[in-house]
C-alpha cells in the first residue's frame, strides 16, 4: 500500500478521479457553490485525512497536474482568437482595465494583510495571489514569500471568483460581457474564466487574455512597488 500510494500516479489518478466526480455532481444539480474545483480540492483533502495519507506522497503525482496547468492555459487562446475583432475594438478599455485591476489586487491584499498584522513574509505571499498559478509561484519565490501559502490562495481566489464572480459583477451594474470577464479573468484567472466561459464566449475570451495580460502586469508592478515601499 505504501508504495502504492509513493507512486506519482496515485496523485494524478487521485485528482483526475475526484475531480471527475465533482464535476458530475455540478453539471447534475447547478447549483453554483459546488464549483467542481472547490469540491474536488475538499474531496482530496477528505480522502488523505481519513486514509492518512502524508501529503507529501500525495504531492509526487500533484507536481504533474501543477505542470499541465501552464498548457492548459494556452488552451484560452481558442476563444480569444473566435473573437478577436470583438477584443480589438475594446482594446485600450480592456488594457487600462487589466492595469488597474493588477494595481488594486497587489496593492489591497498586501495592505490588508499588512494592517492586520501579517509577518513580512505572509503579505509578500499574497501579493500574487490573483496570477494564475505557474506565474504566481514564481512572483513568489523571487520576492521571498511562502510559496505553498500563495499556492493555496490563489486557488482559493479562483474558487471565489467562479462561485460568486459574475453574480457580484452583476450586482454592482455591471452587464456588458466584456466588463465580467474582464473582471473575472484579472482577479480570478484561469478558475474563474472556466466558469464565465459556460455563461458567455466573449467574456470568456476576455477573461482568458486578462489572465496571461494581468500576470505580464504584475510581473512588472512588483518590482516596481518593491522599491517604492521597500519590500526586502
Amino acid at each position: 500500500m505504501t508504495d502504492l500510494v509513493a507512486n506519482p500516479l496515485f496523485g494524478v489518478v487521485l485528482t483526475l478521479g475526484v475531480f471527475w466526480l465533482a464535476e458530475q455532481l455540478y453539471r447534475r444539480s447547478g447549483f453554483i457553490l459546488l464549483n467542481p474545483v472547490f469540491v474536488a480540492i475538499c474531496g482530496i483533502i477528505l480522502v488523505l485525512k481519513v486514509s492518512q495519507i502524508p501529503y507529501a506522497d500525495y504531492a509526487q503525482g500533484g507536481k504533474l497536474v501543477l505542470f499541465l496547468l501552464g498548457p492548459s492555459v494556452v488552451a484560452l487562446a481558442l476563444p480569444l482568437w473566435q473573437r478577436r475583432k470583438q477584443v480589438l475594438r475594446r482594446k485600450l478599455p480592456i488594457l487600462a482595465g487589466i492595469f488597474a485591476g493588477a494595481l488594486a489586487s497587489i496593492v489591497s491584499a498586501a495592505g490588508t494583510a499588512w494592517l492586520l498584522g501579517g509577518s513580512h513574509q505572509v503579505v509578500l505571499s499574497l501579493v500574487p495571489k490573483s496570477v494564475t498559478t505557474p506565474i504566481a509561484i514564481g512572483i513568489s519565490e523571487k520576492i521571498g514569500g511562502i510559496v505553498p501559502l500563495t499556492a493555496a490562495l490563489v486557488v482559493m481566489t479562483g474558487c471565489l471568483g467562479a462561485i460568486c464572480g459574475p453574480e457580484f459583477c452583476r450586482m454592482i451594474g455591471l452587464k456588458k460581457p466584456t466588463s465580467i470577464g474582464l473582471a473575472i479573468g484579472t482577479a480570478s484567472h484561469g478558475i474563474g474564466t472556466a466558469r464565465i466561459l459556460e455563461e458567455d464566449r466573449l467574456a470568456g475570451a476576455v477573461s482568458g487574455l486578462a489572465i496571461g495580460l494581468n500576470g505580464l502586469a504584475t510581473a512588472i508592478l512588483v518590482p516596481l512597488l518593491w522599491l517604492l515601499f521597500g519590500w526586502s
